[in-house]
């Protein structure tokens, strides 16, 4: 798992986890519930509205049925009154009026012939008080009907034709076409009836489902919207209205996109006169607006519980971070070392036990500074961190280590002359210094030998380079004392000389004792040589001796002075030794040996005097 993907959720604080997760689940979980009750209210929606299209097209097409049936009848009746010989013109003109006065919206009747491919008006009628009132000339309807003889000419092979007349009228106005007389099977006379279309446009009210007619060459029939008759606008481009003059179906169901790209819910249903059909239909989005904006409002409602979430998951946050961030300040006042953290439990939930463990946890720890601090005064810090954690037992373990030893130089008769609290307070003052020294470098002081220290530099832990470190350390006490010998020179204040030697080599290095009372320390020859090392100081006139182990490995580093070779005791071979002057990268160290007893006031004549046979713990080899 790609954990850097968590990394921004990670640096988050609490307060803003809870608000991101809480929010996340209820956008989750809500915007579920709005996409599920979206999407079968749409399905439900939908079904319903197919099944208002083709009901109300189905209802359209029956009423427009019924019109073109009635007017069939009264078509056939008019001319065939009509064509009956009456006892005078005035009785017949009398007895053919009665139908425009019973049926207003009835204009006119033509009766047609065939010759070719030409019409003839063999016989008509037609509505004076209309086109009288519409200062109409009733000879339009046989120039509709030249005009369109390649259409009302189907009328002779047993069509029925509908027609828009409504361009010519100027009202909507329909023009049936239907056979009359046959001969001999052959259609020889046919009618063509002028009808307002007041009463068909009854079934086609207006409303967000529009419903219209069309005939079988697509041309619009009848609609809602006037104008749009007026303009006799052809539909046969539009889906679903290719659907019905291609389908064999009586009515159809149909979603589809018109030239404009809007998608529309359609139906039709065939009137199952003269090709005609009626078409209802509805855009899309007016159909699912309710939807629309139903999902709209629960968008909101959403948006509106969400916010009331986060605000009451801020402030429940509020009382559960505020005491964790407390405790993370009272954290890192611990870290600074104050164990003292001044908070107080908030309520008595698990937060307020934890409070309560943290405040007990700080008072412990500081129990256990304490202790460390003082146990650290008896014995090396680093040892005592060690000692407390359990991680040094009884026994030891073999290291390569640098082994110091120092000496004040004539410290039994300096102490002589003073009082034992003149002593004791000397000591405390000089060991302060020069234990300094001994823990900046790294080391650790391993004990207290009277005025003597032995100090170790690799153990417990060993920062590699401690040879280095071990001589640097003698440096800075030869610094720190020449400090401290400034204003002495009197009885109660000598000046004070040291001798220091350092060893390194492999030691047994670990807690040495009992389980009741242990030592931490080093033991070895390498240990051995460097207290004699030490001692040596005073015969060779020097401050700081080194073996020749510990030269090599900084012969690079520091400038020294060879000495004579020595026998210490329990060696069989000779051992050689080194003076250090001080660092090669140190412009003011002494550069001879002269120049370093001139600077720490040594008197040197002649060879190194001998020592009593009793007490000789080494030989000098010319």
């Amino acid at each position: 798992m790609d954990t850097h993907k968590f990394g921004f959720f990670k640096r988050l604080k609490i307060r803003e986890k809870l608000i991101s997760i809480i929010s996340l689940i209820i956008l989750v979980s809500m915007s579920t519930m709005i996409f599920l009750a979206t999407f079968f209210f749409k399905t439900d929606t939908k079904i319903r509205i197919e099944e208002l299209n083709l009901k109300i097209a189905e209802i359209a097409a029956l009423k427009v049925r019924t019109d073109f049936m009635a007017m069939t009848e009264k078509m056939h009746l008019m001319a065939t009154t009509l064509m009956q010989e009456f006892r005078s013109p005035v009785q017949k003109n009398m007895f053919l009026d009665l139908f425009f006065r019973n049926d207003k919206d009835f204009l006119g009747l033509l009766v047609i012939g065939k010759t070719g491919e030409k019409l003839e008006v063999t016989n008509s009628i037609y509505n004076k008080t209309f086109f009288t009132e519409s200062k109409l000339n009733p000879k339009m309807m046989e120039e509709i009907a030249h005009s369109s003889a390649a259409l009302f000419g189907r009328t002779f092979g047993e069509e029925a034709i509908v027609y828009n007349a409504s361009d010519k009228f100027n009202i909507p106005v329909l023009a049936v076409g239907l056979p009359f007389i046959k001969e001999d099977g052959k259609v020889i006379s046919a009618l063509i009836g002028y009808l307002k279309m007041d009463r068909f446009l009854q079934a086609f009210r207006s409303g967000y489902i529009q419903t219209y007619m069309i005939n079988s060459e697509g041309d619009l029939i009848a609609h809602s919207d006037g104008k749009l008759i007026l303009s006799k606008g052809n539909f046969i481009n539009v889906p679903i209205v290719k659907l019905m003059l291609s389908s064999n179906k009586e009515n159809e169901f149909r979603r589809y996109k018109n030239v404009d790209g809007e998608y529309h819910f359609g139906s039709y249903k065939k009137v199952g006169f003269a090709g005609t059909g009626v078409i209802a239909t509805v855009r899309e989005d007016v159909a699912l607006a309710e939807v629309y904006r139903i999902q709209r409002r629960n968008l909101m409602i959403m948006i509106i519980v969400l916010n009331i979430a986060v605000l009451i998951v801020y402030f429940f946050a509020k009382t559960l971070t505020t005491p964790l961030i407390k405790l993370v300040g009272a954290t890192k006042e611990i870290e600074q070392g104050n164990f003292r953290v001044n908070i107080i439990p908030a309520s008595a939930d698990e937060i307020g036990q934890l409070t309560e463990s943290f405040i007990a946890m700080g008072k412990g720890l500081e129990e256990r500074e304490k202790l460390k601090e003082t146990f650290g005064k008896f014995v090396n810090k680093e040892i005592a961190e060690q000692v407390l954690k359990g991680e040094i037992k009884l026994g030891g373990e073999r290291k390569n280590v640098a082994v110091f030893f120092s000496d004040i130089r004539s410290f039994t008769a300096m102490s002589e002359k003073l009082e034992p609290e003149e002593v004791v307070e000397f000591l405390n003052e000089y060991f302060t210094r020069m234990v300094a020294c001994v823990n900046n470098t790294g080391g650790v002081v391993d004990k207290f030998i009277g005025d003597a220290i032995m100090a170790v530099w690799g153990a417990p832990v060993s920062y590699g380079n401690d040879i280095e470190n071990a001589i640097n350390g003698a440096l800075m006490m030869r610094n720190e004392l020449l400090l401290f010998n400034r204003g002495r020179g009197s009885v109660k204040k000598p000046i004070i000389r040291i001798g220091c030697g350092i060893n390194y080599g492999p030691v047994l290095a670990g807690q040495i004792g009992s389980e009741e009372r242990m030592e931490y320390t080093v033991i070895g020859d390498t240990v051995n040589l460097a207290s004699r090392i030490e001692a040596l100081n005073k015969p060779f006139g020097t401050d700081i001796l080194i073996s020749q182990d510990a030269y090599e490995m900084v012969k690079d580093i520091y400038r020294v002075e060879p000495m004579q070779k020595i026998k210490v005791k329990g060696k069989s071979e000779p051992q050689q030794i080194y003076a250090v002057l001080g660092k090669r990268s140190d412009p003011h160290s002494p550069k001879t040996l002269e120049e370093l007893r001139a600077l720490l006031g040594i008197e040197m004549k002649g060879k190194p005097a001998a020592v009593p046979e009793e007490e000789i713990k080494y030989e000098i080899i010319e």
